[in-house]
Formats: C-alpha cells, sequence, structure tokens
C-alpha cells in the first residue's frame, strides 16, 4: 500500500538551469509535483500517465525517498518515507529506465550484489535468482558482463536486481522504452505477476495504448499537477471523445 497526501516537490534553480528553462521562465524556483494525493492497493497495477517532464519520475523517486518532499507526506505499507526511509527500501523495489548498471561485472554477479545489499542468505538468493532469471530468460547471458550486454538484455538485468528481495511494493518508471518485442512482453508478464502475488504495483508511462491491458487504477498527470485518478474502467466509461490520446488532452486542456 502506498498512501500520498497533498505531496509538492520544489526545486531552487541555478542561473544556469534558469537559462536551461528558456527566454519565457524567470523565476528561481520549480515546481516539479503540485499537491497530488494518490493511493495505491495492493493486488492491482496503478498506472501513472503522463508525458515526458509531467512529474512522474519525480513523484516515484519521493516514493522512494530518493527524494524528500517539500510538502506533504508518503507511506509505503505503513512507514514514512522520511522518517523510515530504510524500513521503505526494504519493501520496495524501484527500477528505473536508466539501468545504471555496472560493466565489470556479469549479469549474475550484479543481481547477487543486490541481493547481499538486502541480507539474503545463498539459498534464499539461488531459488529466487533462478524463478526470476528463468522468467525473464537470463540464463544464457547470465555469466557474460553487463558491457557485452544488449539494451534489452541489461533491462532485464534491471529488472532482476530490482525484484530479487521479492519486495511487496514494486515501482516500474517507463519500463519498456526501447525494447524490442519479446523483451516488452517479458516485463509486461513479470508485472502480471506481481499483481497475482498481490503486490502494490506502479507503473509509469507516456504510451497510452500500454496501458489498456495492465491498468486497474489510474492517475494522469500533467506539468505536475493531477488531472485524473480514478479506476481504469470509470475512466474508460467516462470517456468524452472517441480514443485514449483525444481524451488525454480533453482532460489536460492541452490543443
Amino acid at each position: 500500500m502506498i498512501k500520498i497526501n497533498n505531496v509538492s516537490k520544489v526545486f531552487k534553480l541555478s542561473r544556469k538551469q534558469i537559462k536551461d528553462m528558456g527566454k519565457g521562465f524567470s523565476s528561481k524556483m520549480l515546481t516539479a509535483v503540485d499537491n497530488v494525493s494518490l493511493e495505491c492497493k495492493p493486488g492491482r497495477i496503478f498506472c501513472l500517465l503522463g508525458p515526458n517532464g509531467a512529474g512522474k519520475t519525480t513523484l516515484l523517486r519521493m516514493i522512494a525517498t530518493m527524494l524528500k518532499p517539500t510538502e506533504g507526506t508518503i507511506t509505503v505499507n505503513g512507514f514514512d518515507t522520511i522518517n523510515s526511509s530504510k524500513l521503505v527500501r526494504e519493501n520496495l523495489g524501484f527500477m528505473s529506465n536508466n539501468t545504471a548498471l555496472y560493466d565489470r561485472l556479469t549479469a549474475e554477479e550484479m543481481v547477487k550484489y543486490y541481493a547481499d545489499l538486502n541480507g539474503m542468505t545463498n539459498e534464499e538468493f539461488k531459488s529466487r535468482k533462478n524463478e526470476l532469471f528463468t522468467l525473464l530468460d537470463i540464463h544464457e547471458f547470465a555469466s557474460r558482463r553487463i558491457a557485452k550486454l544488449s539494451s534489452g538484455m541489461k533491462q532485464k538485468v534491471s529488472i532482476a536486481r530490482t525484484m530479487i528481495h521479492n519486495p511487496q511494493v514494486v515501482i516500474f518508471d517507463e519500463p519498456t522504452t526501447g525494447l524490442d518485442v519479446m523483451t516488452s512482453r517479458a516485463i509486461i508478464q513479470l508485472i502480471r505477476n506481481c499483481k497475482n502475488e498481490n503486490k502494490t504495483v506502479i507503473l509509469s508511462t507516456h504510451r497510452l495504448g500500454e496501458i489498456q491491458p495492465l491498468c486497474d487504477d489510474l492517475a494522469i498527470i500533467h506539468k505536475s499537477k493531477l488531472y485524473f485518478n480514478d479506476t481504469f474502467e470509470a475512466f474508460s466509461k467516462n470517456m468524452q471523445t472517441e480514443n485514449f490520446e483525444d481524451e488525454f488532452i480533453r482532460l489536460t486542456g492541452e490543443k
């Protein structure tokens, strides 16, 4: 269970960052997330939908204790992300679209490293590793160094390290971006497995077509603000346009 209550995140910008924002931007502060409240429940896939730069990743990083909210509170399985950050991380798996793997390690060594960080015994690691490596088809390149792997292989390794300690809350941030069909299919199956295991799952994406077969609950975020927060069934039933893209544009007021 994840509970997000009236959360905002404001960044103070340097002169260079202000300049990089363009001529129309003069403020010294940037609001990346603006007063957002959400609740993500176990056994359901919560889809966070929005274009690049909407505030999705900032929100997810706050859930994962990588950033602190400027205002509001976030709890993960009852643990506050600021006061009990270590306990939050023990219950959480966070898969970013930036794999950031260590090139000199093999795929198996990379996953083992994260198992050790989470205090897993060798027996626990072997059992869980075999399960994940089979599901993601990693066995055939498990002994290769990360530097020699394709982008799809690296993404699989990133997911395996995220899931190795069997967390009860899992965040997937744009998990299929730039991947081939087969790799994407394996990742989607893993997401479904998480739901079946009654885990709390957040799937962040900017792909409207990706959410339909997976989504139970939906939030739409755009320019740091929340524009929709309900079940996917309610979203579909109340659509006033012919397709998802047009409905997104209608809800956010974009033209």
